[in-house]
């Protein structure tokens, strides 16, 4: 077995195993859709195969933090990837890029790279998507969790709210999920 292969089974493992069952959004699913349009979106901006595989190093990553907090995870998971990292023999550099990719994702997003940009948009490319009402739901089921006086109404507040802040990063995302982000945007801000 490869050593990608290796560190993604060993990191499945322990989500499946260690992440809060409340977590109905930042899930393992969530994890392996964020793997999926990593490799789309990196297709489509033209990055090299080693760019590609450090990528989708910091995705398995991005959300792990999730065992140990709620709140700044992307710390924890950095945290966390380090002794995985150390342990299939990253180098220093290749860890601080995986390191910039994984809080590239805490929101507000900044990310400076182009890796930086693919794996934020990746992490947040349903919005721009059919699927965005039925994602929106395991989140809204969330965020209940942790705030049970929040109803829908409030929720469609704050997806309003974020939605109108968000921008994707990297052009193909910009050109082909942007408009329909709006689109999603305009028919929560109907329902309201």
């Amino acid at each position: 077995m490869d050593r990608y292969a290796e560190i993604q089974d060993k990191v499945f493992q322990k989500l499946q195993s260690q992440l809060p069952s409340f977590l109905t959004y930042h899930s393992s699913r969530h994890t392996k859709y964020v793997l999926d349009k990593v490799e789309f979106i990196s297709s489509q901006e033209m990055i090299t195969e080693h760019e590609l595989y450090l990528i989708k190093i910091a995705a398995l990553f991005h959300d792990i933090g999730f065992i140990k907090q709620y709140k700044d995870h992307e710390e924890a998971g950095c945290e966390i990837a380090s002794a995985y990292l150390k342990e299939y023999s990253f180098d220093p550099l290749e860890m601080d890029q995986i390191y910039g990719m994984i809080m590239a994702t805490k929101i507000p997003q900044s990310p400076a790279t182009l890796a930086e940009k693919i794996l934020a948009d990746a992490d947040l490319e349903y919005l721009g998507t059919d699927l965005f009402y039925k994602v929106s739901q395991l989140l809204y089921h969330e965020m209940h969790y942790l705030d049970p006086d929040l109803d829908i109404p409030a929720f469609n507040q704050i997806q309003v709210k974020f939605i109108s802040a968000h921008r994707f990063h990297t052009d193909f995302c910009k050109e082909h999920r942007e408009p329909k982000k709006m689109q999603n945007l305009q028919e929560l801000i109907d329902k309201m």
